[in-house]
């Protein structure tokens, strides 16, 4: 069964994500809330944790894994960012958005898309994201927990994804609030500026893309 953690969403309690990232660095891997949806998540640089997340979720290699940055700085040791990238990118974080990127060598091969070499990246507005971020050093994993187990026809709740996945996830974070359905905007930098998914906040996302090209 996993270890239940009650993590205040807005001033996490430090033990507790002390606790979190020494779980995290052994190879632990979580359910967590972010700024979007609930997320699996691990250590990226754990590579044991990413593909237990790859296999929960049965996700081919072919698939690249979104993974959370601090900040814009961050992002530019695990992707190359082209000037337009980072004007677009500086506007829109933190928040709902999921960036691609061509990948730098820091990025783990079992994380990117291996024929293109491009990855996803976010810089969540979340304080217990945020703080995971800090206390681990390292990038964290997020891919959708209810992409497996919820549809629009027949959304999951809290409570049953809490139990569908007590005993597939080491940690479960349970921040005490309500839990949300909709996914991050996936903005494409790689090429031409392009909004490839609309989620949260993509009515903003499309005219500042619109803008800067």
């Amino acid at each position: 069964m996993a270890t239940i953690y009650e993590i205040h969403p807005d001033t996490p309690q430090t033990r507790r994500i002390e606790s979190i990232r020494d779980a995290l660095k052994r190879g632990a891997v979580m359910l967590y809330p972010t700024d979007t949806v609930y997320a699996i998540g691990c250590d990226l640089n754990v590579k044991s944790a990413v593909a237990r997340v790859r296999q929960l979720k049965q996700l081919s290699n072919e698939k690249p894994l979104t993974f959370l940055c601090p900040s814009l700085s961050n992002i530019s040791d695990y992707a190359w960012v082209s000037d337009h990238a980072y004007r677009i990118i500086k506007r829109l974080i933190p928040g709902p958005y999921t960036f691609l990127l061509p990948a730098t060598k820091l990025v783990p091969k079992l994380v990117m898309n291996p024929k293109r070499k491009t990855t996803g990246i976010r810089v969540p507005n979340n304080s217990i994201c945020q703080a995971l971020i800090a206390a681990l050093d390292n990038p964290v994993v997020s891919t959708s927990a209810l992409s497996a187990f919820s549809s629009d026809d027949h959304p999951i709740s809290q409570a049953e994804l809490f139990d569908h996945l007590d005993r597939l996830v080491d940690i479960i974070i349970d921040d005490g609030g309500d839990m949300s359905y909709k996914v991050s905007t996936v903005i494409d930098l790689i090429d031409e500026p392009t909004v490839v998914r609309k989620g949260l906040g993509w009515e903003a996302a499309a005219s500042w893309v619109s803008d800067m090209t």
